[in-house]
């Protein structure tokens, strides 16, 4: 998912301050909350996104919300719809939450096959790269897409091992082309 740079900045500066103010465990542990408050809730997100609605609603509304969070969290809430950027909250929770990570030193992987694959071939797919370091902590996603016919895609970070059939086809059909 490509990140703003709306979100990117005060996601930044978020964290700048909870790192200071010593309390980022717990506001990453809020953030995440608030990220998946607003994906289960189609109606919030109609709400950021609606233009009738004032900033002053949007802002009480999600002040009864998130009434039990810290007021750093409400307070960044409250900025982001007073500056009318509450569209990219899910965006700048998201992107907190992967700086923490960051910050942590866990990987982040995405592993994509074309169906579902046992625990067992999980560990050796991530065993036969050089791109994963076992001495960190990762966080891996898994994702299936019927479309790649078989093999998979291994993303860490912003490296990807592409070892799908599909790619494989892809680049036979490119040879055939240019012979």
């Amino acid at each position: 998912m490509l990140t703003s740079k709306v979100a990117k900045r005060y996601a930044q500066g978020l964290l700048s301050f909870t790192v200071e103010a010593g309390n980022t465990a717990t506001v990453v542990a809020e953030m995440n909350d608030v990220a998946k408050t607003i994906e289960n809730s189609k109606e919030l997100r109609s709400l950021f996104h609606s233009p009738v609605i004032d900033f002053k609603k949007k802002g009480n509304i999600c002040e009864e919300i998130f009434k039990n969070f810290s007021p750093v969290v409400q307070n960044l809430i409250q900025l982001v719809i007073k500056h009318n950027r509450e569209s990219q909250l899910q965006n700048i929770a998201v992107e907190y939450i992967n700086k923490v990570e960051d910050l942590q030193g866990v990987q982040r992987i995405t592993l994509t096959t074309a169906s579902e694959i046992s625990p067992k071939n999980v560990e050796e797919i991530l065993k036969s790269t050089s791109l994963v370091n076992f001495d960190k902590k990762y966080d891996l996603k898994q994702h299936i897409k019927t479309d790649l016919l078989g093999g998979y895609i291994l993303r860490v970070g912003d490296q990807q091992v592409d070892a799908s059939v599909k790619s494989k086809l892809s680049e036979l059909k490119k040879e055939f082309q240019l012979n």
